[in-house]
């Protein structure tokens, strides 16, 4: 769709920019109608009378996926901005008063305040995880990250880009007068008759200043073990060592590879009127009733460590960490799993062996890892294929492991209406230590990490590599992009 294509449908200006308004594609128009897609069951009834006073026409919806929509939509606004955002950009107003504009309860009708709405609503209906306002010296990017990977969105003026990160940061009650230093807030947007909380983030850059938003957990989603990707027995793995009365379950993995919701499954799973839980996060990023979870504040002086300190005397249970980032909240963790809690905990680390050096290089001594630690989870979010357009490769490949060469008929991404380059949602793929035995006298005896490895693989840890493997040939995702992923491993390589 162009600009010629729309001259000649007789779109006009204003009917345009209602359409981009309602997040809604026009079709085709007549004397008597308007056709337009947009997904079907979600549009408001008032959109469609805006759109036929608008028009002048009857309203004919057709029925489109989302993701072919936010597609059009796109192409749409960049082939015909908005009018309202330029005229906007045009003004001279000072920087004062744009702010005042801005931050009156009466100006929602503002063409920035209406585009910022617009792109978190986009945002939020596109499943994004983050969006990324960023100016730079010719131009104004705004980018979405959607299972993992960024895409462009509307790009709005450059002249405007002074009154976007006012307006962000008077959502979320920022200084608007501070520009030289960074900012943390949060913002709530309502969507869908929904509060959505927004946690953002800003820094100087060359071009101005850059904000990043991420979305945060809906309060009314509930999280089980069953929705997390696990197979059959990893799943009963999970389940039976959130069972036990004591000790330490710590989930590792990059930022953003789901560990904070691998843990609230399985608090969820504890959630009862028998039981106090606890938590200490930074941010408390998926709010729950009937868990204690107090939020990080370093300016008041509550740290990791002394709410720790002061959870351990409110009778807890089970204790839940939001990161272990040092040494003291180690020992304290370390302590608690063993005097009768049962403490869950994040890390920063690549597999489970790893995790097991990085605490003992916090300085925690083996012997305490050995009888304080009883599972230990690496994860990762690997996107899914589209069901749509995926392809079979004609030719096979070879994947040269460590033990053996496996020949697959892998299928590739290739792209469509109704996905994102070919992939379309995120599965977990899991590797699972559990500290038996053999893994214990492994610890006490000091074995490197290699051997560590070996030794939990002949007690039937699968890696995370071989776990990717299993939805390669499942055909849920690609090699290429287990691959990228997971990185490169020495002794796994790839022939056509």
């Amino acid at each position: 769709m162009n600009r010629r294509d729309l001259a000649d449908k007789d779109f006009t200006p204003e009917l345009i920019t209602e359409c981009l308004r309602h997040r809604v594609v026009p079709i085709a128009i007549d004397t008597q109608q308007l056709t337009i897609a947009a997904i079907a069951d979600s549009l408001p009834t008032q959109a469609v009378s805006e759109l036929a006073f608008t028009s002048g026409r009857h309203i004919k919806v057709i029925d489109w996926p989302a993701i072919k929509i936010e597609q059009h939509l796109q192409r749409l606004n960049h082939t015909c901005p908005d009018t309202a955002l330029i005229e906007a950009a045009q003004q001279k107003n000072t920087e004062t008063s744009s702010i005042n504009e801005l931050s009156g309860k009466d100006h929602d009708d503002e063409p920035v305040v209406q585009f910022i709405n617009q792109v978190i609503r986009q945002a939020l209906q596109r499943r994004a995880s983050d969006i990324h306002f960023e100016p730079y010296s010719q131009h104004y990017r705004i980018r979405l990250r959607i299972d993992g990977a960024l895409q462009e969105t509307l790009s709005p003026p450059l002249a405007l880009a002074p009154q976007l990160i006012a307006r962000l940061k008077i959502m979320a009650q920022l200084n608007i007068a501070e520009r030289r230093l960074p900012q943390d807030g949060q913002l709530i947007f309502h969507y869908e008759h929904q509060p959505r909380a927004l946690r953002i983030a800003t820094i100087p850059v060359n071009g101005g200043e850059k904000a990043v938003l991420r979305v945060m957990e809906s309060d009314n989603r509930q999280h089980t073990i069953s929705s997390l990707g696990m197979n059959q027995h990893e799943q009963q793995l999970y389940s039976a060592m959130l069972q036990q009365p004591q000790g330490m379950i710590l989930v590792t993995g990059p930022t953003g590879s789901g560990k904070t919701v691998t843990l609230y499954s399985g608090l969820h799973l504890l959630n009862d009127a028998a039981r106090n839980i606890c938590s200490v996060e930074d941010p408390i990023e998926i709010p729950t009733d009937g868990i204690n979870q107090t939020q990080v504040n370093t300016k008041t002086g509550v740290t990791f460590n002394s709410a720790l300190r002061a959870l351990l005397r409110q009778d807890p249970d089970v204790l839940m960490i939001g990161e272990i980032r040092d040494k003291e909240t180690a020992e304290i963790a370390v302590e608690a799993a063993q005097t009768g809690h049962l403490v869950l905990a994040t890390l920063h680390t690549n597999s489970t062996t790893d995790t097991l050096l990085r605490l003992s290089l916090m300085g925690i001594p083996e012997y305490l890892l050995a009888a304080s630690l009883k599972l230990v989870v690496a994860q990762r979010l690997i996107r899914r294929l589209c069901p749509h357009c995926k392809e079979k490769r004609l030719l096979p490949e070879l994947v040269h492991t460590a033990s053996k060469t496996i020949t697959l008929y892998t299928s590739e991404a290739k792209g469509c209406e109704n996905c994102s380059g070919g992939y379309y949602g995120r599965v977990g793929i899991y590797e699972m230590l559990v500290i038996n035995d053999v893994i214990k006298q492994g610890l006490l005896t000091k074995q490197p990490v290699s051997e560590l490895h070996r030794l939990a693989c002949e007690q039937g840890m699968v890696s995370l590599f071989q776990s990717g493997l299993s939805l390669v040939e499942q055909d849920i995702t690609s090699l290429s992009e287990l691959y990228k992923t997971l990185g490169s491993f020495s002794g796994q390589t790839v022939s056509p």
